[in-house]
């Protein structure tokens, strides 16, 4: 990952040296956890082609840092740089696993995983396409409903999921789903092809099955958004739909400045600001991870987080009609968040003193891509962080909130989330998913949908969840950590029978952490660490606070029941293990059953004073509004986490007053 311009293509290299200098060499500039760079992707790459001799059909689906051992970069023990790949290899249907040095310019591990299919690339999803439109079945059932231009059909790509014997893990399948243009730029959304299902065998480059189920009239009416179109410069709504009319000319001018430059500062990919202190880090799959979340408290550097990442976006659609019960998306695990990165524009998605990092991924050959403007940061007022007003003295003292943001978008077909991180002045740390974009549609004759929300004549928009898993590992004041649970209860026995206290019941072990939200008892869970205590006596914590939050619908039988456990919890917490990094497990892809989080915590290890991971689910009940089209305004859902007996006072209170900068 690289600040400000695109980082330039590689040229050819001798694969034995490391990007950074000789074989073995690591300089001290180069932080431990930072991603890789372009010219070490390409290393990897030669390395890899070298060593086993890899041809056009293998895939490089991703590459990314092997991070080093936690103890050895806490400690500060120098390591060699190396990679992590994940490859396919289409001959022998075969998911592989290599770890590649690159400061040795060796092959270090190769391991071949059975029964495995890793997330989709880029590449991939190009060629299924192109295999589907030349399928004559296919163009067959275009032609019974009316679709005779090629051109004018658009094609989604899914994962297949697994509803039964058909997606056999053994293949590597795609599931399309298909709509139709009334012109270049027209929302395709707004004509779904109903009632035909297809696979595609990505590996053998074939349609592996086409299943009618009966022709759906296609909605004719438009569901434009692009303001040329909505206008009627192009040609806007049909009859009966008013147009917006010419766009709002009574928005002024709302300017952000910082004339002597932003607050916070950027060495190579570690982020100060007040006295926050993180390395910020991107994955293919996980996209923005952060490393190392400490805070200055007086000269005291104090972790907190040592890693934070989004595990799994998981999606799945309650309607059981044909075309939609096959909609259950791990958009994580079956395609990563990096090849649906947007390439952010200031004043468009980021306002203000806007600094932007670069992403650099892999390309299907293994060879490095940049994405521009990919992450986002910067400062912004967050009205007031306290406030009091004396009114016997007759005076006030107020103090503005400011908050960091660490933030980037990506867009998933027809939705967009933005992942964004805030870092606030009085400790606090936040967590906030933005989903906006378009619904996933389709169509209908007669009777309006029960599992759905009619959004035009014949278009429906089917009811959905979005399920978020963050994985925290934290390290609150150091590694040793515990877990409780805290609800606020009433006390029985008061004579005013007021009385009501917070009551903390001890995690001890994975069995006993797998917890639900309960808002009417302002359930939280805080970690603390048992060995470093307030000067109240209580040990040092930050707690988790939720947001608002649901679990799944789909009953037992259902796919979400059987490959999505980590979702009907909302709280876990495991022992520490660097090979359990995704709460639905390694690959969830086409896998008929769970091997991720419900399935970790059957080892019940022990989480008393010890290296601990908490992982949080966080959800929300998506039944579409007619004002979710054509496109959706943004709604928001996350967390936060609180300092608690971690200071000894509000840390805000060396703020200056306002207008008063030091």
């Amino acid at each position: 990952m690289t600040a400000g311009e695109n980082a330039a293509q590689p040229a050819p290299r001798d694969e034995t040296k490391c990007c950074h200098g000789q074989p073995g060499e690591t300089p001290a500039t180069v932080h431990p956890l930072a991603p890789l760079t372009a010219e070490e992707i390409a290393a990897t790459s030669a390395i890899l082609k070298g060593a086993k001799g890899l041809g056009s059909m293998t895939r490089f689906i991703s590459v990314e840092l092997h991070e080093p051992a936690k103890r050895s970069v806490l400690d500060g023990v120098p390591a060699g740089r190396e990679a992590f790949v994940v490859l396919r290899d289409r001959d022998s249907r075969t998911t592989i696993e290599a770890v590649v040095s690159i400061s040795r310019g060796e092959l270090v591990s190769w391991r071949e995983v059975p029964h495995a299919q890793p997330g989709f690339s880029r590449d991939e999803f190009d060629e299924c396409d192109t295999v589907l439109r030349a399928d004559p079945g296919f163009q067959d059932a275009l032609r019974r409903r009316g679709i005779t231009d090629l051109d004018s059909v658009a094609i989604d790509l899914w994962a297949a999921g697994h509803t039964g014997p058909a997606e056999d893990p053994a293949r590597r399948l795609m599931r399309p789903q298909i709509y139709v243009r009334q012109g270049k730029f027209d929302n395709r959304y707004a004509h779904p092809v109903e009632g035909l299902t297809a696979l595609v065998d990505i590996d053998r480059m074939e349609v592996a099955e086409l299943v009618d189920h009966g022709v759906v009239p296609i909605p004719p009416r438009h569901g434009n958004y692009i303001p040329e179109l909505v206008t009627g410069e192009i040609g806007g709504y049909p009859d009966n739909v008013p147009a917006f009319g010419s766009t709002r000319s009574d928005l002024r001018p709302l300017e952000i400045t910082q004339p002597d430059g932003p607050s916070f500062t950027i060495d190579g990919n570690e982020l100060r600001w007040q006295r926050w202190r993180l390395n910020v880090g991107y994955t293919m799959r996980e996209g923005l991870v952060l490393h190392q979340i400490s805070y200055d408290d007086g000269g005291r550097e104090r972790p907190i987080v040592y890693r934070a990442s989004m595990s799994e976006l998981y999606v799945p659609y309650g309607d059981p009609n044909p075309s939609q019960r096959v909609k259950n998306a791990f958009d994580i695990g079956e395609g990563g968040i990096g090849p649906w990165l947007n390439s952010l524009a200031l004043g468009c998605d980021c306002l203000g003193e806007i600094r932007y990092l670069d992403v650099v991924m892999c390309d299907d050959d293994g060879d490095p891509v940049t994405l521009p403007n990919a992450i986002c940061i910067h400062e912004e007022d967050d009205n007031l962080v306290w406030k009091h007003t004396d009114g016997n003295l007759g005076h006030a003292e107020t103090r503005r909130q400011r908050r960091l943001v660490v933030s980037c978008w990506a867009t998933a077909n027809n939705y967009d989330y933005g992942f964004f991180w805030y870092f606030y002045l009085d400790g606090t740390i936040e967590f906030e998913v933005k989903l906006t974009g378009i619904v996933s549609t389709g169509a209908y004759e007669g009777e309006d949908p029960v599992c759905g929300t009619v959004v035009a004549p014949g278009l429906y928009a089917p009811n959905h969840q979005h399920f978020f898993n963050m994985r925290l590992d934290m390290s609150v004041d150091g590694e040793h950590n515990s877990v409780y649970e805290v609800d606020t209860v009433a006390m029985p026995g008061a004579e005013q029978h007021n009385a009501f206290a917070a009551q903390s019941k001890l995690l001890a072990r994975e069995s006993e952490a797998q917890r639900l939200v309960d808002p009417l008892a302002g359930r939280n869970w805080t970690v603390v660490n048992p060995s470093v205590r307030h000067h109240t006596g209580r040990p040092v914590g930050y707690q988790l606070m939720p947001g608002t939050n649901v679990l799944p619908l789909a009953q037992t039988g259902s796919q979400t029941s059987r490959r999505a456990g980590f979702a009907y919890r909302h709280l876990w917490v495991t022992a520490y293990d660097p090979a359990q990094r995704y709460a639905s497990g390694e690959y969830p892809n086409q896998r008929p059953g769970d091997d991720g989080l419900a399935e970790y915590a059957k080892a019940d290890r022990p989480l008393v004073d010890t290296d601990v991971v908490v992982w949080y689910t966080f959800g929300t009940n998506h039944v579409p509004r007619p004002e979710d089209w054509p496109v959706m305004p943004v709604s928001k859902v996350g967390f936060h986490l609180k300092p608690v007996a971690f200071f000894a006072a509000n840390p805000a209170l060396d703020l200056p007053r306002p207008g008063h900068h030091g």
